[in-house]
């Protein structure tokens, strides 16, 4: 706690208000869980949207804003909650939104003058770099001023926020660079549910928007009115003792660490395509932006950097796509429209699938997926053999004196070929398992609105495929709605309020702000797919646009194409896009100046800043305030506390920086396993200690405990590498989950140990704040 304020007794909510938590929470049980259960029976079209589509991507988003908001005005009138501030409030209020107003006026002035100066001539390397440097000064300016060694201003910005300002700093803080960079590329990629047994898709919008009804429903008001800094702060409170706080500090420590990693790598990645810089030095520099701000200011700089980037982040995302609506569909609304484009995809689909171009190139991945398991059969010979072969190529290159930078490359070629026999089984089994993926119809795509793979009607595969796919969805859908009450660096957002009531709005503007994004993202999808099967496909390879060998040149596996059917036409299934390109490569794809590419690259770059910001601060505070200083409350601790906390935000970006820089996988991965760990590790203690008064201090800590380390367990089991390792054989899923989902396990284990420890140890109930 600060030195002036003490943890307040918490008080459970009452009868009626339960009565509310009921009705609400089975609405949104039935907008999201009922919805996709039933989602291959609702086919329907209305309007030109077939029904379980829409309201996978946009009416239960809005159903999810509206539990929020009824939940926040039900709540507040029952605490009678005036809405009357006082005059030092609002002028501070007012003076905040002459501030963010001027704001919004100047960053609109820059980017027009920006657009100028590329019409007169300038560069585009330049518009890139300056967009970069600026919008980074912007944010470190802001650490600057706001920088403190104040322990309430450093850990909760004082207490102060507007709930407006906090929303889109919760939103800013949300829209990470999975949601900016890389969910349209996913719903791209992978349609309404996913690919085979693999979720994706809508599951991510349904997911990381109807959590935030857990949030407002159970979590955010009764942490606020506890005065705390931390997450792990209520665990100590609640619980008692030093083993809560601590199994708190580190599981938070773990989840956002492996979140932050995803954020510098998107930081790493846009920066780098901004200003041409290599990838590795890209992270550097897109991180002294993060530092200056989270070290010098904590909580207070932070907040007011993210509502800045939250401001750049929609108008970067809404531009393009607005663009593209109104290019193709006469109207910029493009989240209103983009049905319009759905029933002329499912043709294109049908087309393509047909396409007697297209299966020339699928029988040719299917030919080289069949050679790599012919090599893979003679095994070490066929090593040997293509040593031999690449060697003898270069003598006979060599002996009709070719061109030596024909030689060159054969000698590369002979240079990378696999080293050992280990080495090949391994290279070799993936490029055969690739090839196989991209021998099917849409490279292995599904169809865009198709609600799971498979056929419940169809054979006992089929309907297998199915079940499983269904179950998959469903399964991560809950892995992401529970891991969003459950992430430190986004409920400690909910401290910065003035009141619980404040806090329960800023619940609503969070959800709102976020939704601008998440109902676009289906629309941007729908409007790229679109553009590359009805103007990209077909094309000459010598016509194919520059801005596609310009990614590809900075990362193959951003995007590429290959002639594989050697008609030098690209086909659908000739062209790989990785799914953070789609945002990223939005503006060229539908011909914008580059001013706009740099604006989104800006965009991107402050939703993994605003992100990063958020989780660094979080870890730092974790380790120094929760493991550390806990119970040092006198004012000379509080400056050491801070400072702690400072060189341990430091020393984890270095860290997460260099794991960064080896390119794990993909960004949404990354940020779906951290979603897992923190459901698993908090949610079922946390909200079973408001709610319940008889939990104990062993039953928590044994429930904390079983939900993380199940979790990491079946996370860590199912990695190939590993199960290679232990000679584990056979698949290790339990009722096929994919490990993303493990806190499907994880939640329902904690809740399980939690509930009946408590039972048998219930007389060791500690008289703590509820």
């Amino acid at each position: 706690m600060s030195d002036t304020e003490a943890p307040s007794s918490g008080n459970p909510p009452s009868a009626n208000l339960m009565g509310w938590h009921g009705w609400l929470l089975l609405v949104w049980f039935a907008a999201s869980f009922g919805i996709v259960f039933f989602a291959h029976d609702l086919q329907q079209v209305v309007a030109g949207w077939p029904v379980a589509y829409w309201f996978a991507a946009q009416g239960s988003v809005i159903v999810f804003i509206g539990v929020v908001a009824v939940f926040a005005w039900v709540a507040n009138r029952r605490d009678g909650h005036a809405r009357a501030v006082s005059d030092a409030v609002s002028a501070y209020n007012q003076r905040i939104h002459r501030r963010f107003a001027t704001f919004v006026v100047l960053l609109i002035l820059f980017i027009l003058a920006l657009a100028w100066a590329e019409q007169a001539g300038l560069r585009k390397i330049w518009v890139g770099a300056i967009f970069l440097f600026t919008t980074v000064f912007l944010y470190a300016l802001i650490g600057i001023y706001g920088r403190t060694s104040n322990a309430s201003e450093y850990y909760v910005a004082g207490r102060r926020i507007p709930a407006m300002y906090n929303g889109m700093a919760v939103a800013a803080d949300w829209m990470s660079a999975a949601s900016f960079i890389s969910m349209a590329g996913g719903l791209y990629l992978q349609g309404f549910s996913g690919s085979g047994a693999h979720p994706g898709g809508l599951v991510y919008v349904l997911g990381w928007t109807g959590g935030f009804c857990l949030v407002a429903l159970f979590v955010a008001p009764y942490l606020r009115q506890l005065n705390l800094f931390t997450l792990p702060d209520y665990f100590g409170l609640r619980f008692g003792g030093r083993w809560p706080r601590i199994i708190a500090a580190w599981s938070a420590v773990l989840c956002s660490f492996i979140y932050v990693v995803a954020q510098i790598y998107g930081v790493g990645l846009i920066t780098s395509r901004l200003t041409g810089v290599q990838f590795e030095i890209g992270i550097l520099l897109g991180l002294g932006g993060v530092l200056v701000c989270s070290f010098l200011g904590g909580m207070r700089a932070v907040t007011w950097t993210q509502v800045t980037q939250y401001v750049v982040v929609i108008v970067a995302f809404l531009i393009p796509v607005s663009w593209l609506a109104y290019k193709q569909l006469g109207n910029p609304m493009a989240a209103v429209v983009y049905g319009q484009q759905l029933p002329k995809i499912a043709e294109l689909e049908l087309r393509l699938v047909t396409a007697p171009d297209e299966q020339q190139v699928i029988l040719e991945y299917q030919r080289r997926a069949k050679d790599y398991e012919l090599k893979l059969r003679q095994l070490p010979a066929s090593l040997e053999l293509e040593k031999k072969d690449q060697k003898q190529m270069i003598e006979r290159l060599i002996a009709a004196q070719a061109d030596e930078s024909v030689i060159v490359t054969a000698k590369r070629q002979l240079a990378a070929l696999p080293r050992n026999e280990a080495s090949a089984r391994e290279r070799w089994t993936q490029a055969m398992q690739e090839n196989l993926a991209r021998a099917q119809p849409l490279a292995g795509m599904p169809l865009h609105t198709q609600p799971f793979a498979g056929d419940p009607d169809g054979t006992a595969e089929e309907q297998d495929l199915f079940d499983v796919s269904r179950r998959n969805f469903l399964a991560l859908m809950f892995c992401l709605m529970i891991g969003t009450a459950g992430l430190p660096h986004l409920l400690t957002r909910f401290y910065t309020t003035r009141t619980v009531a404040e806090a329960r709005n800023s619940v609503t503007w969070s959800l709102f702000f976020i939704a601008l994004l998440y109902l676009s993202a289906p629309a941007l999808a729908v409007l790229v797919k679109y553009e590359v099967m009805s103007q990209l496909v077909g094309l000459s390879f010598d016509d194919l646009p520059v801005w596609i060998a310009q990614w590809a040149k900075l990362d193959p596996a951003l995007i590429s194409v290959s002639d594989i059917n050697g008609d030098h036409i690209l086909q659908f299934s000739e062209l790989q896009l990785g799914p953070d390109i789609v945002m990223l490569a939005t503006p060229e794809l539908g011909g914008l100046p580059y001013v706009v590419s740099g604006l989104v690259a800006a965009g991107g770059l402050a939703a993994a800043l605003s992100t990063a910001d958020g989780l660094l601060l979080t870890i730092g505070n974790a380790l120094a305030h929760d493991l550390f200083y806990w119970k040092n409350t006198d004012r000379a601790g509080s400056v050491r506390r801070v400072m702690l906390s400072k060189f341990a935000l430091l020393v984890v970006a270095l860290i997460a920086a260099y794991v960064a820089a080896q390119r794990p996988a993909d960004i949404l991965f990354l940020v779906s396993a951290s979603f897992s760990l923190a459901g698993s590790a908090f949610v079922p203690v946390m909200i079973l200690g408001i709610f319940w008064k008889g939990v104990t201090r062993f039953a928590a800590v044994a429930g904390m405990l079983t939900g993380l380390f199940l979790t990491l367990y079946y996370m860590v089991i199912n990695i190939p590498a590993v199960r290679a390792l232990l000679s584990l054989d056979g698949s290790g899923l339990w009722f096929d989950i994919e490990p993303v989902s493990a806190g499907v396990f994880g939640v329902g284990a904690g809740l399980v140990v939690t509930v009946i420890l408590s039972w048998m140890t219930r007389s060791s109930v500690a008289a703590v704040p509820q």
